[in-house]
């Protein structure tokens, strides 16, 4: 990214800073004196190397071609949430329990108390190891503030948000899902540290 580039280190310093202080292409540019379809190209990159602080073989597959406008078969996206840790999403192709169960045992240790809006792909949980399984139902554990999935929801909250900006986004979606996931888990200090850490990780990623 900053060997064959033509933006100085500074210039490319002030993109990552504005990539994570989510100011958008169209207001960075001129407040750099970019072009826009520049700061696009290098928002772009900024995205892929969060990617690649991933773990690759998150991503498992895509639904088929989709209808546009009412009655569109969305991106199914599953989510999870340790209560005062991080969060965790990706897209999935559908969400049969065997799926979901093996995300599950991959980043839910064994034994851990598991809360689930209750939908019957997350049903089984108890038999491969989960002590306790609670699936909670909105207007039954309204009142029981200790019993609830709020932290989640407020994730899906900030990434509809964050990803209406971009009036739909047709391309990259895993991208920009994973940008979410990766401002949601951290402060800003640390979004700037943990970027500059991975542009000055890969120097020679074009542009």
């Amino acid at each position: 990214m900053l060997e064959n580039s033509k933006l100085s280190r500074y210039k490319i310093g002030k993109v990552v800073e504005c990539s994570c202080i989510d100011i958008d292409a169209a207001k960075t540019a001129p407040l750099l004196k970019l072009n826009r379809k520049t700061v696009n190209r290098y928002f772009l990159v900024s995205r892929r190397l969060i990617h690649s602080f991933f773990d690759p073989t998150r991503i498992r597959g895509r639904p088929g071609p989709r209808k546009r406008g009412r009655g569109t078969l969305g991106q199914p996206i599953f989510g999870i949430y340790e209560r005062d840790g991080a969060i965790y999403a990706e897209p999935v192709t559908d969400c049969p329990a065997k799926m979901l169960q093996a995300i599950i045992r991959g980043k839910v240790p064994p034994g851990s108390i598991v809360y689930s809006e209750g939908w019957k792909g997350c049903d089984g949980l108890v038999d491969i190891g989960y002590d306790t399984h609670f699936r909670i139902s909105k207007s039954k554990h309204l009142a029981e503030k200790p019993v609830h999935i709020n932290s989640i929801k407020a994730f899906w909250s900030f990434t509809r948000r964050r990803l209406a900006r971009f009036n739909g986004v047709k391309r990259n979606f895993e991208l920009h899902l994973e940008k979410c996931e990766w401002r949601y888990n951290r402060t800003l200090p640390q979004l700037l540290a943990n970027l500059k850490f991975l542009v000055s990780k890969n120097k020679n990623l074009m542009v």
